[in-house]
């Protein structure tokens, strides 16, 4: 009996908390609102940050090994992959040739950097880039219109640069030379017709004009040290007379037939004694990389936190404030047998009741958000968000903001608690 009549009891406690919070569904459902905006920025921030993080690690996959002249992993990255700063040397086209010729190697991307266009980078390469450059879970570059170059003077660009400048295949465009084209020499005499334009990935090749390696040369054929041959100019029909083979490039992305003789081949690379040499692993280049920007990350969720932290205490609020009107119903309770405890855990659950409801409601809410913008997120800037699942760390956080809620009700069922019976039932005048 004794078992039984603890559970009848806690059942009626909670029927009593459910209806007492119902009579003030008002005022509770707003702050079961304001708890449930919070939790879902505190988890979609945390959903945001592991994508993110997932995203930005594979910025380039399926690529073993990305290679360039001697500098730091970071700076390699930097450039290689995300086009930001400069190369400090280039790497010979023999060593190139070396690389791919190598027997564990299966292809091997040649990048060439340093022109842009309006702003944009201009990437010499191969049409090997477009079959193997994958990104995300190893998915292939698509285009949305046109084809890859075929010509030396066709151009690939990004889905940014053809909705920021509005060009569509077929439209010529003039490179520029300079790697932030803010110089006042371009390549005018030999300008590129648009042959393609690729799908939205959100990264940096969205916002990159591809050409030939030949096409780079082409270009520079009248060119000396940085500056115009004064005096020389050689037109576009007539570059095809020249020996258009590169001499240098800036970087060279590796795939090999076996992922076992990755460290073999990085060893291999590193220790080339035609010139010095550094190949990086993507994956953990990518991962130092994010270690330096996650204060952010970091900082977003620290602010979320303070909010979730804002709403609990104003449901603490609600509920002191209340308490001066409820005096007189608590009294009453206790008069008719309700211990002091019964009315501390009655407040008490009445909080946590507002929090769950709250918590859930924001995970609710989460979930059909992220139906709507996962296919945006993943167009524009190429986070995959799992729609309508939480992380385990999204799950761990779920859970200490209830823990954290039902703490914080246990104040308002401590002033509850030690309210006096006489001090309940004393009219005011």
């Amino acid at each position: 009996m004794g078992p039984k009549r603890r559970r009848g009891g806690l059942k009626s406690l909670f029927s009593l908390a459910f209806a007492s919070a119902w009579n003030r569904r008002a005022t509770l459902g707003l702050m079961a609102v304001s708890i449930a905006l919070s939790v879902m920025l505190l988890l979609g921030v945390e959903q945001l940050r592991t994508q993110a993080r997932e995203s930005f690690s594979q910025s380039i996959s399926g690529t073993d090994l990305v290679v360039g002249a001697r500098t730091s992993p970071i700076q390699l990255m930097l450039y290689a992959v995300f086009r930001l700063g400069d190369a400090t040397h280039n790497i010979r086209w023999a060593s190139f040739q070396a690389m791919a010729a190598h027997p564990a190697v299966a292809w091997a991307v040649p990048i060439s950097l340093g022109d842009s266009h309006r702003g944009f980078a201009v990437i010499g390469t191969t049409p090997a880039y477009f079959e193997y450059f994958r990104y995300g879970d190893r998915r292939l570059l698509a285009f949305a219109a046109g084809k890859p170059f075929t010509d030396i003077f066709e151009a690939v660009i990004g889905a940014d640069i053809a909705a920021q400048l509005g060009y569509q295949v077929g439209d010529s465009i003039v490179l520029n030379h300079g790697a932030k084209g803010l110089g006042l020499t371009d390549h005018a005499d030999k300008p590129f017709k648009v042959s393609g334009i690729l799908k939205r990935t959100g990264l940096p090749v969205d916002r990159s004009v591809h050409v030939s390696l030949a096409a780079i040369e082409a270009i520079h054929l009248d060119w000396q040290g940085g500056a115009p041959m004064p005096g020389v100019s050689i037109p576009a029909e007539y570059v095809r007379k020249f020996d258009l083979a590169p001499k240098e490039i800036t970087a060279v992305l590796i795939g090999l037939k076996s992922r076992a003789g990755v460290f073999q081949m990085q060893r291999f690379i590193n220790q080339y004694k035609g010139e010095p040499l550094l190949a990086v692993l993507p994956g953990v280049a990518l991962d130092e990389l994010w270690s330096i920007v996650s204060i952010v990350e970091k900082s977003l969720l620290a602010i979320s936190a303070l909010v979730v932290a804002v709403g609990l205490s104003g449901l603490v609020a609600v509920v002191l404030a209340g308490l001066g009107e409820r005096r007189r119903e608590l009294a009453i309770l206790r008069s008719v047998g309700a211990g002091p405890r019964v009315v501390f855990l009655l407040l008490a659950i009445e909080g946590l009741m507002v929090v769950v409801a709250g918590a859930l409601l924001g995970v609710l809410g989460l979930t059909v958000l992220s139906l709507f913008a996962a296919p945006v997120l993943e167009a524009h800037l190429g986070i995959s968000l799992a729609a309508g699942m939480l992380s385990a760390e999204a799950w761990q956080l779920l859970l200490l903001v209830m823990a954290t809620g039902f703490l914080v009700s246990l104040i308002p069922g401590y002033r509850a608690y030690r309210l006096s019976l006489s001090d309940g039932l004393t009219p005011r005048l």
